[in-house]
């Protein structure tokens, strides 16, 4: 096979293996979907091949001129490997006391050591290991699905203390946890209005039904947000 035919099939494998990884994360919606991971891991291929292969003329002039020079290979890779903890870096998002983007960014920072890997030409271990990152994303995913909870901020109005009292006691009754809440009072062409910002944790199996279902229950509550 042609050495440059070689490389193109190197970068092809790179590319579509990291594109693979990308499709899962952005049917997620993740914060990196499928063009960046396939970008990463084509650039990591490149990377990787530059390294081995790039500097071959500069080897054989200086066996001509009598020198002995040697070239570490691991020099650019190991560049690749500190430089995407930059792109990794702009995935975590620190939002309403709670990280998020670690996954994704541990995801980019394994799609390139992927894409360096096809790029040395090692086919078998980079299919292997994009496999097991798919098989880790999507049990990770059935898992907190079915037993892990999440952070949920809910805002909604109420024209009655009392029915802001009643609204956390039905959620604390329901399992949730309330990490905190803050209650403004508003003047408005109907009187005075209480607007809530509570922040909860809730078991993902429950999260739509039973936080709607408990605000829609109560008289006198109204929904403005929930993210």
């Amino acid at each position: 096979m042609d050495i440059n035919t070689e490389f193109i099939l190197r970068m092809f494998a790179a590319a579509v293996l990291g594109g693979v990884i990308g499709l899962e994360r952005g049917y997620r919606a993740k914060e990196a979907g499928f063009r960046t991971h396939f970008l990463v891991a084509l650039g990591s291929a490149i990377f990787m091949i530059l390294s081995q292969h790039g500097f071959s003329e500069v080897l054989a002039w200086s066996k001509e001129a009598g020198y002995y020079v040697r070239l570490d290979p691991s020099r650019i890779a190991a560049q690749v490997v500190s430089g995407i903890g930059f792109i990794g870096a702009g995935t975590i998002i620190f939002q309403r006391h709670v990280v998020r983007g670690l996954t994704t960014a541990a995801g980019l920072w394994v799609t390139s050591a992927i894409g360096m890997t096809c790029g040395a030409g090692m086919y078998i271990l980079a299919g292997a290991a994009t496999v097991l990152v798919l098989l880790c994303l999507e049990t990770l995913n059935y898992i907190l699905k079915r037993f892990g909870t999440r952070n949920v901020s809910i805002t909604f109005s109420s024209p009655s203390t009392d029915n802001v009292r009643e609204t956390l006691a039905r959620m604390r009754s329901d399992g949730m946890t309330i990490d905190s809440y803050n209650m403004r009072e508003k003047e408005g062409p109907q009187g005075h209005t209480y607007n809530v910002t509570v922040e909860v944790n809730v078991k993902r199996d429950r999260y739509e039904s039973r936080v709607l279902g408990i605000l829609d229950e109560l008289d006198g509550v109204r929904i403005e947000s929930i993210e």
